[in-house]
């Protein structure tokens, strides 16, 4: 991975690494009563991160903000690194491989799009850079993204929580679902429309708010609980007539669909990295078991019913892999790509979730086990194939640029 990184992203990677090695991965291991087991010491009572692991992460998300990893990949205008997508791409892929599912705060190091800062505060008026922004670089708040709604998933023009002008101000009112991070931000990327015609004709009249998530008016309904877990990091929330100021508003009113894009796109690009890394991983979990499992006199791996799933991995991986460095390379050349990150993702994810399974079946009853963890990482590759944008939406999104004549790929 670092031979295909130029010299500073290479030298970040190797800091990133070194850094969490010597930081973050001791506090992990001397917090595992907390971490490993994902059990009532993980969860509050009502199935949200226990106050320790929360005060946990914003720790290792403000040391590695004061060592410099953590906005490396935001746009230099906020006081990020501003590195590049094919950077982006290969550090998360590096993580993903290298630290697997029996980890959690190393993930943290790094800021999300959609938690911490990004493109999106690129739109943030002065008063919320004055505010807000130093807050969210430092990694001393998170954010959540609050698009969808229980009728307004995958097709979000289906929205229905609005926002009238109010004096200085507006007033929002809504709910809305599968929030990650929801029962943890301190502030939310609120959408709500704004022009209810423009909205009724599919043109726009959605705008982007931030939200402080102590406002009066807002709630966490509950924290959706998913695979049988005690707790989860998704929410739904509501809000009742909360108020926000002007000032709150992010980037131009109706514009909130064109913010939210560019956030989902970096999304599609970070989720396309994470599922080639652990798809890395689980490879390599299946290679080491097949080499030394003796089933019939021989090892596992010198059957060929196990040692063609092998290869279909490598095959796997080695496909997507290459598309996403290409998607990469598209985006630092600054084109949409909106075909190519629907493909990476899909490509990516997708195989992410064969090679998993794969792995599973040939681990047998021991792929079963919470002590290899394949358990953990296949809800994660299932969980991947929905997460910005679905498997079946990023299909409908090709197959519309293939039909409008964009056949050059």
């Amino acid at each position: 991975m670092l031979m295909e990184l130029e010299t500073d992203s290479a030298e970040f990677m190797r800091g990133l690494g070194s850094f969490i090695d010597a930081v973050v991965v001791p506090l992990e291991e001397a917090n595992s009563h907390l971490l490993a087991e994902r059990d009532g010491r993980f969860y509050a009572d009502d199935g949200s991160y226990s106050p320790e692991v929360i005060d946990l992460i914003r720790r290792v998300r403000m040391e590695s903000a004061a060592a410099g990893y953590y906005t490396m990949f935001c746009p230099e205008s906020i006081g990020g690194g501003g590195l590049s997508r094919r950077a982006e791409l290969l550090t998360h892929e590096y993580l993903a491989h290298k630290y697997g599912p029996q980890y959690l705060l190393p993930y943290e190091t790094l800021a999300h799009w959609a938690f911490g800062p990004s493109v999106l505060c690129e739109s943030f008026s002065p008063e919320l850079r004055d505010t807000l922004l130093d807050n969210l670089v430092s990694g001393r708040v998170g954010m959540c993204f609050g698009m969808s709604e229980p009728d307004a998933g995958s097709d979000p023009w289906m929205m229905s929580c609005r926002s009238t002008k109010d004096g200085a101000g507006w007033r929002i009112s809504g709910t809305k679902q599968w929030i990650t991070n929801g029962p943890h931000a301190e502030y939310c990327y609120l959408f709500a429309i704004t022009d209810s015609e423009l909205h009724w004709e599919r043109k726009g009249g959605v705008t982007c708010f931030v939200v402080p998530l102590d406002s009066p008016g807002t709630l966490v309904d509950s924290v959706i609980r998913q695979f049988g877990e005690l707790g989860g990091n998704e929410a739904i929330l509501s809000f009742d007539n909360v108020w926000v100021p002007d000032a709150n508003v992010v980037g131009l009113l109706g514009d909130g669909f064109n913010l939210a894009m560019a956030g989902v796109s970096l999304g599609r690009l970070y989720n396309s990295g994470r599922a080639l890394g652990y798809a890395r991983w689980a490879l390599e979990v299946a290679v080491d078991y097949a080499r030394s499992r003796v089933t019939f006199g021989k090892p596992l791996a010198e059957h060929q019913g196990v040692s063609f799933k092998l290869a279909e991995s490598a095959m796997d991986i080695y496909g997507a892999r290459h598309a996403a460095l290409d998607l990469a390379d598209r985006l630092d050349r600054g084109e949409r790509a909106i075909r190519e990150l629907a493909m990476s993702k899909a490509l990516c994810c997708e195989a992410f979730f064969r090679v998993v399974d794969r792995a599973i079946q040939i681990h047998g009853g021991m792929g079963l086990t919470n002590e290899m963890r394949l358990h953990r990482i296949w809800h994660t590759a299932r969980r991947l194939q929905i997460a910005d944008g679905s498997a079946e939406i990023l299909r409908v999104t090709i197959a519309s640029r293939l039909l409008a004549g964009d056949l050059d790929f």
